[in-house]
């Protein structure tokens, strides 16, 4: 069978369609995934040499554009859409699965044109613009949180959870290398700000040092920049005489979580669901420009049940940081309740449900 993955962009989109992509092709012998995106998106980075292929369409996003970008966004869709129906037509998949990101749309609405099967799922509590559309264009919708339910219709919906990568499940910690090889012998604070780093968590958190010189010698930072500010970050860290490891993106994630003792990142969906497989104590930092404020919603959702410490982006300092690391560093104990009540959020198997029901959708499974 022949599954498009469509959507992409950022890591929040990608690494779910990555995740399914695998249980699909686990699933059943000569299974074919081919992923569109756009050539903007993360996925030609990601996914360049590996296991799926990669189809490119020109199209822009909307939100949060000028009204002339806005403009020339509309006026790429169409374009994007016949795009779309010939690599739709070409690859003749059995189903499509919209992973959200403005590259989903158009590809959607290729395979309604062309009466193919399809289905989308949403990492976020609150739908973005995109699968807000494309629920009319949809015969299911799988959704990460049972808060999401009240924006889709309910026949369509089905709660799977975020799907999980198989590296994460598959982490053997003999046979670690690079940054996982490295000697636990200290405490470990990983610091993400995204798939594409975060400018301003970067800097609050080279504000935090000096007030860490205390513990300087027990501390190991691990640190995705993004790559605008690997250099700057990396010659912070070297001024203060800390150890750490800067990477601008760190390809894998499984075994440095495993290593961390400490999480300090935004809280996009598909990290905090790595996280809760992981069982990881996290210190929440909502990006506040996040579409419909969804990081802020994803975090809060984690703090009411126990598992995760959060900060508002405008209330982050350097020495608020340092307090907290310090707090935990001292406070063993406090990270194991943590990691326990995030343990209790991770759904692993995801990715499995959400192939069975996209088996049931083409009739290929009673």
């Amino acid at each position: 069978m022949r599954m498009v993955i469509a959507g992409g962009g950022t890591g929040g989109h990608l690494f779910p369609g990555m995740a399914i992509a695998e249980a699909f092709m686990d699933r059943e012998a000569g299974n074919e995934v081919l992923f569109i995106g756009t050539e903007r998106g993360l996925e030609v980075q990601v996914l360049s040499g590996g296991p799926f292929p990669l189809k490119t369409i020109r199209v822009f996003p909307l939100k949060g554009r000028s009204l002339l970008r806005k403009a020339r966004a509309l006026w790429s869709l169409p374009k994007a859409v016949l795009e779309a129906l010939s690599i739709l037509k070409e690859f003749r998949p059995q189903l499509i699965l919209g992973v959200g990101g403005y590259a989903s749309g158009p590809v959607l609405i290729a395979a309604f044109l062309l009466g193919m099967k399809r289905a989308i799922h949403e990492q976020n509590v609150i739908p973005g613009m995109t699968n807000r559309l494309l629920r009319w264009f949809s015969q299911k919708i799988f959704i990460s949180f049972e808060e999401t339910k009240k924006y889709f219709p309910k026949k369509k919906t089905i709660l799977t959870g975020n799907p999980i990568r198989k590296q994460f499940f598959s982490y053997c910690p003999t046979e670690r290398e690079g940054i996982e090889g490295k000697k636990k012998d200290r405490f470990t604070v990983l610091v993400l700000g995204g798939s594409t780093g975060a400018h301003r968590l970067n800097e609050r958190i080279l504000e935090a040092l000096d007030p860490l010189l205390e513990i300087k010698s027990h501390l190991r930072f691990i640190h995705q920049t993004g790559h605008a500010d690997f250099d700057f970050v990396s010659k912070g860290y070297q001024q203060k005489g800390f150890e750490a490891i800067v990477q601008p993106f760190i390809e894998n994630m499984a075994s440095t979580y495993q290593i961390s003792d400490l999480v300090i990142s935004r809280a996009g969906a598909s990290t905090l669901s790595e996280l809760a497989l992981c069982g990881k104590a996290v210190i929440l930092i909502p990006y506040p420009y996040a579409a419909h404020n969804h990081q802020l919603i994803n975090a809060q959702r984690l703090v009411k049940l126990g598992a995760a410490k959060m900060i508002q982006d405008e209330e982050v300092s350097g020495p608020r940081l340092a307090e907290m690391i310090l707090h935990f560093y001292q406070h063993p104990e406090e990270r194991a309740r943590m990691e326990e009540a995030i343990l209790k959020v991770a759904k692993p198997k995801a990715s499995e449900e959400i192939v069975d029901h996209c088996y049931r959708l083409v009739g290929r499974m009673e």
